[in-house]
Protein backbone atom coordinates (compact mmCIF):
# COMPACT_ATOMS: atom_id res chain seq x y z
CA UNK A 1 0.00 0.00 0.00
CA UNK A 2 1.64 3.49 -1.02
CA UNK A 3 0.22 6.36 1.14
CA UNK A 4 0.34 9.69 0.62
CA UNK A 5 1.09 11.35 4.04
CA UNK A 6 1.15 15.62 5.06
CA UNK A 7 0.54 16.01 1.24
CA UNK A 8 4.06 14.10 0.19
CA UNK A 9 3.84 11.02 -1.64
CA UNK A 10 6.37 8.39 -2.09
CA UNK A 11 9.27 8.37 -4.99
CA UNK A 12 9.33 5.03 -6.22
CA UNK A 13 11.75 3.91 -8.85
CA UNK A 14 10.37 2.33 -11.90
CA UNK A 15 12.59 -0.89 -11.24
CA UNK A 16 11.72 -1.78 -7.58
CA UNK A 17 9.38 -4.06 -6.05
CA UNK A 18 7.14 -3.02 -2.75
CA UNK A 19 5.28 -6.18 -2.14
CA UNK A 20 1.16 -5.81 -1.89
CA UNK A 21 1.29 -5.70 1.96
CA UNK A 22 4.06 -3.66 2.63
CA UNK A 23 3.44 -0.37 3.15
CA UNK A 24 5.49 3.14 2.06
CA UNK A 25 3.79 6.31 3.60
CA UNK A 26 5.09 9.72 2.85
CA UNK A 27 8.22 11.25 1.90
CA UNK A 28 9.80 8.01 1.04
CA UNK A 29 12.53 7.70 -1.32
CA UNK A 30 13.07 4.23 -2.76
CA UNK A 31 15.95 3.87 -5.31
CA UNK A 32 16.29 1.57 -8.22
CA UNK A 33 16.13 -2.39 -8.26
CA UNK A 34 15.42 -2.08 -4.44
CA UNK A 35 12.79 -4.56 -3.22
CA UNK A 36 10.32 -3.91 0.15
CA UNK A 37 8.75 -7.54 1.11
CA UNK A 38 5.81 -8.66 2.51
CA UNK A 39 4.42 -6.71 5.57
CA UNK A 40 7.22 -4.33 5.59
CA UNK A 41 6.84 -0.64 6.68
CA UNK A 42 8.58 2.47 5.45
CA UNK A 43 7.09 5.19 6.96
CA UNK A 44 8.46 8.94 7.01
CA UNK A 45 6.47 10.33 10.19
CA UNK A 46 7.30 13.88 10.50
CA UNK A 47 11.07 13.24 8.52
CA UNK A 48 12.15 11.95 5.08
CA UNK A 49 13.01 8.21 4.51
CA UNK A 50 15.74 7.67 1.63
CA UNK A 51 16.58 4.43 0.36
CA UNK A 52 19.25 3.45 -2.38
CA UNK A 53 19.76 0.96 -4.97
CA UNK A 54 19.86 -2.31 -4.84
CA UNK A 55 18.54 -2.27 -1.52
CA UNK A 56 16.62 -5.03 0.25
CA UNK A 57 13.89 -4.44 2.69
CA UNK A 58 12.91 -8.00 4.36
CA UNK A 59 9.59 -9.06 5.69
CA UNK A 60 7.81 -7.03 8.70
CA UNK A 61 10.46 -5.12 8.72
CA UNK A 62 10.11 -1.22 10.06
CA UNK A 63 12.16 1.63 8.73
CA UNK A 64 10.87 4.91 10.01
CA UNK A 65 11.98 8.96 9.66
CA UNK A 66 11.44 11.06 12.17
CA UNK A 67 11.39 14.78 12.85
CA UNK A 68 14.90 15.29 14.31
CA UNK A 69 16.71 12.39 12.53
CA UNK A 70 15.69 11.21 9.01
CA UNK A 71 16.92 8.10 8.08
CA UNK A 72 19.06 7.38 5.15
CA UNK A 73 20.19 4.08 3.95
CA UNK A 74 22.73 3.89 1.29
CA UNK A 75 23.41 1.19 -1.52
CA UNK A 76 23.79 -2.44 -1.41
CA UNK A 77 22.01 -2.50 2.32
CA UNK A 78 19.92 -5.83 3.65
CA UNK A 79 17.48 -4.85 6.44
CA UNK A 80 16.54 -8.57 7.70
CA UNK A 81 13.35 -9.62 8.77
CA UNK A 82 11.54 -7.97 11.91
CA UNK A 83 14.61 -5.32 11.79
CA UNK A 84 13.35 -1.96 13.30
CA UNK A 85 15.29 1.41 12.13
CA UNK A 86 14.13 4.75 13.43
CA UNK A 87 15.91 7.82 12.44
CA UNK A 88 19.08 6.16 11.92
CA UNK A 89 21.97 6.38 9.11
CA UNK A 90 23.21 3.59 7.07
CA UNK A 91 25.79 3.68 5.14
CA UNK A 92 26.55 1.52 1.96
CA UNK A 93 27.13 -2.52 1.71
CA UNK A 94 25.56 -3.00 5.60
CA UNK A 95 23.90 -6.54 6.62
CA UNK A 96 21.49 -6.14 9.16
CA UNK A 97 20.43 -9.50 10.19
CA UNK A 98 17.01 -10.70 11.39
CA UNK A 99 15.95 -8.93 14.81
CA UNK A 100 18.31 -5.94 14.20
CA UNK A 101 17.68 -2.66 15.93
CA UNK A 102 18.72 0.76 15.20
CA UNK A 103 17.94 3.93 16.82
CA UNK A 104 17.93 7.57 16.32
CA UNK A 105 20.80 9.45 15.75
CA UNK A 106 22.91 5.91 15.09
CA UNK A 107 25.16 5.62 12.20
CA UNK A 108 26.17 2.79 11.16
CA UNK A 109 29.83 2.78 8.77
CA UNK A 110 30.55 1.22 5.85
CA UNK A 111 30.50 -2.71 5.57
CA UNK A 112 29.83 -3.14 9.10
CA UNK A 113 27.64 -6.10 10.22
CA UNK A 114 24.53 -6.12 12.91
CA UNK A 115 23.81 -9.86 13.72
CA UNK A 116 20.54 -11.30 14.69
CA UNK A 117 18.81 -9.54 17.22
CA UNK A 118 21.67 -6.75 17.66
CA UNK A 119 21.21 -3.58 18.95
CA UNK A 120 22.56 -0.27 17.70
CA UNK A 121 21.60 2.72 20.96
CA UNK A 122 20.59 6.19 20.11
CA UNK A 123 23.55 8.31 19.22
CA UNK A 124 25.64 5.60 18.52
CA UNK A 125 28.39 5.35 15.67
CA UNK A 126 29.41 2.00 14.69
CA UNK A 127 32.62 2.08 12.39
CA UNK A 128 33.61 1.21 9.02
CA UNK A 129 33.49 -3.17 8.90
CA UNK A 130 32.80 -3.32 12.47
CA UNK A 131 30.89 -6.26 13.57
CA UNK A 132 28.05 -6.47 16.27
CA UNK A 133 27.84 -9.72 17.25
CA UNK A 134 24.61 -11.62 18.10
CA UNK A 135 22.04 -9.87 20.81
CA UNK A 136 24.76 -7.59 21.81
CA UNK A 137 23.92 -3.88 22.34
CA UNK A 138 26.48 -1.53 20.66
CA UNK A 139 26.14 1.95 22.56
CA UNK A 140 28.01 5.42 22.55
CA UNK A 141 30.13 7.18 20.56
CA UNK A 142 32.95 5.79 19.60
CA UNK A 143 30.58 2.95 19.90
CA UNK A 144 31.33 0.29 22.99
CA UNK A 145 30.08 -3.10 21.87
CA UNK A 146 29.01 -5.69 24.63
CA UNK A 147 26.93 -8.38 25.69
CA UNK A 148 23.50 -7.99 26.96
CA UNK A 149 24.53 -9.43 29.97
CA UNK A 150 26.83 -6.27 31.45
CA UNK A 151 23.97 -4.02 31.77
CA UNK A 152 25.42 -2.45 34.71
CA UNK A 153 28.53 -0.99 31.54
CA UNK A 154 25.59 -0.39 28.87
CA UNK A 155 23.70 1.54 31.01
CA UNK A 156 26.36 3.43 32.48
CA UNK A 157 27.02 4.84 28.68
CA UNK A 158 23.07 4.83 27.27
CA UNK A 159 22.21 6.61 30.85
CA UNK A 160 24.66 9.72 29.44
CA UNK A 161 22.94 9.49 26.02
CA UNK A 162 19.20 10.64 27.55
CA UNK A 163 16.75 8.21 25.21
CA UNK A 164 13.54 10.42 26.49
CA UNK A 165 15.10 13.81 26.08
CA UNK A 166 16.47 13.05 22.92
CA UNK A 167 13.23 11.02 21.20
CA UNK A 168 10.94 12.74 23.19
CA UNK A 169 12.03 16.00 24.40
CA UNK A 170 11.16 14.78 28.04
CA UNK A 171 12.92 14.96 31.70
CA UNK A 172 13.83 11.34 32.62
CA UNK A 173 13.96 12.24 36.48
CA UNK A 174 10.25 13.54 35.95
CA UNK A 175 9.41 9.44 36.20
CA UNK A 176 5.80 9.43 37.49
CA UNK A 177 4.99 11.92 34.54
CA UNK A 178 7.16 10.52 31.73
CA UNK A 179 4.74 8.05 30.61
CA UNK A 180 1.62 9.48 30.60
CA UNK A 181 3.47 12.81 28.69
CA UNK A 182 5.33 11.30 26.28
CA UNK A 183 1.92 8.99 25.23
CA UNK A 184 -0.06 11.98 24.96
CA UNK A 185 2.57 13.96 22.59
CA UNK A 186 3.11 10.80 20.92
CA UNK A 187 -0.67 10.26 20.38
CA UNK A 188 -0.54 13.70 18.99
CA UNK A 189 1.87 13.30 16.55
CA UNK A 190 0.24 10.23 15.50
CA UNK A 191 -2.70 11.33 15.10
CA UNK A 192 -1.33 13.30 11.42
CA UNK A 193 -2.05 9.85 10.30
CA UNK A 194 -5.66 10.29 10.11
CA UNK A 195 -5.47 11.98 6.83
CA UNK A 196 -3.23 9.28 4.65
CA UNK A 197 -4.80 9.08 1.35
CA UNK A 198 -4.11 5.72 -0.66
CA UNK A 199 -2.75 6.50 -4.03
CA UNK A 200 -1.48 4.48 -7.12
CA UNK A 201 1.78 3.00 -7.35
CA UNK A 202 2.55 4.88 -10.86
CA UNK A 203 1.70 8.41 -8.79
CA UNK A 204 4.58 7.23 -6.62
CA UNK A 205 7.21 7.21 -9.04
Amino acid sequence: MILEHQGTSPTIHETAYVAPNAVVCGDVTIGEHSRVLFGAVITADGGPVQIGSHCIIMENAVVRGTPTHPTQIGDYVLVGPRSYLTGCTVEDRVFLATGATVFNGATIGIGAEVRINGVVHIKTAIPADAVVPIGWVAVGDPAEILPPHQHDMIWAIQEQLDFPREVFGLDRQETRALMPELTRRYCRALKSHVHDRVVEREKAR
